[in-house]
């Protein structure tokens, strides 16, 4: 069994931005330009948008932070975003979800610019990578590509089994696995919550993307010997014997399913750390593709 470690392939996607914006800059051109807009004060959001702009910062991008107030009016933020649209100094744009109720999120990630959509929600992004068009894919389904590419995973002709039907992971993924690519070329079963026998479809499966936000639901009896997991679950579940009072649990059953497999990624430490490095890599496409 060997773990695929989100920490080791996060750093050497940033290693390989920062010589690609060195390399820009040596030839005296603009260097990429990330505009993070957060609403409100949530704690995790927070944290999220603090990584990605000091990420920037060690990877030699410029970044500009604007923050509006949780109780700021729809279309006050839909103004921002098309004056960040209308801005030929932003390469890419991202506004941090969730959003407050008073706001749609649809609407909102309907009016980036497609061009500076980097986290690749856009309609026409999303249309685009279907086709297998040149397109900004969103972060968590590139970062697991990035994975199992970095560590030459064959997936030709694998049978993959995603679980969990969200626009942001399942559908994406379940795509971006079957397309001919040098990460693709599988045959891929999307399960959810009113599939049947599911533990009979995991069985067959040899790569599992468990992407459906319920901790620990994947266990040791529903994983062939020598499948590859991965595991995009990230919840905090209460846990007394912590400092912090809570454990950080992925949809995996971690302890037991990974002696069962030939490749896994851990929580923490996997598939959540590798969602940085694709929405920087979107944002140097939006700069060179110009």
């Amino acid at each position: 069994m060997q773990i695929l470690d989100g920490k080791l392939v996060a750093q050497a996607v940033k290693n390989d931005l920062k010589l690609k914006v060195d390399a820009l800059k040596e030839k005296g051109k603009k260097t990429p330009h990330l505009a993070a807009v957060l609403v409100g004060n949530n704690g995790a959001s927070e944290t999220y948008v603090a990584s990605k702009v000091k990420t920037c910062e060690e990877i030699g991008y410029q970044s500009t932070l604007i923050r509006f107030d949780v109780n700021v009016e729809e279309h006050v933020l839909l103004q921002k975003i098309q004056e960040l649209n209308a801005d030929e100094n932003i390469d890419g744009i991202l506004v941090q979800l969730p959003l407050p109720k008073q706001i749609a999120e649809e609407k909102v990630i309907n009016s980036i610019a497609a061009a500076k959509d980097v986290d690749g929600f856009h309609p026409a992004n999303i249309g685009k990578m279907i086709q297998g068009q040149p397109a900004y894919i969103p972060a968590t389904p590139y970062g697991i590509l990035l994975l199992l590419e970095h560590y030459k995973i064959e997936t030709k002709g694998k049978h993959a089994v995603v679980i969990g039907r969200s626009n942001i992971v399942g559908r994406p993924i379940s795509i971006l696995l079957s397309q001919n690519t040098a990460t693709g070329n599988c045959t891929v079963t999307l399960c959810h919550s009113h599939t049947h026998n599911l533990k009979e479809i995991c069985l067959q499966a040899d790569i599992i993307v468990a992407a459906l936000g319920k901790p620990e639901f994947l266990t040791a009896d529903m994983v062939k010997d020598g499948a590859i997991v991965i595991d995009v679950g990230i919840t905090r579940v209460e846990d007394k014997t912590k400092k912090k009072g809570y454990a950080i649990k992925g949809d995996v059953h971690f302890e037991t399913v990974a002696p069962k497999c030939s490749y896994i990624t851990p929580v923490p430490g996997g598939v959540g750390l590798m969602t940085i490095g694709p929405l920087l890599m979107n944002t140097l496409n939006a700069v060179t593709k110009k």
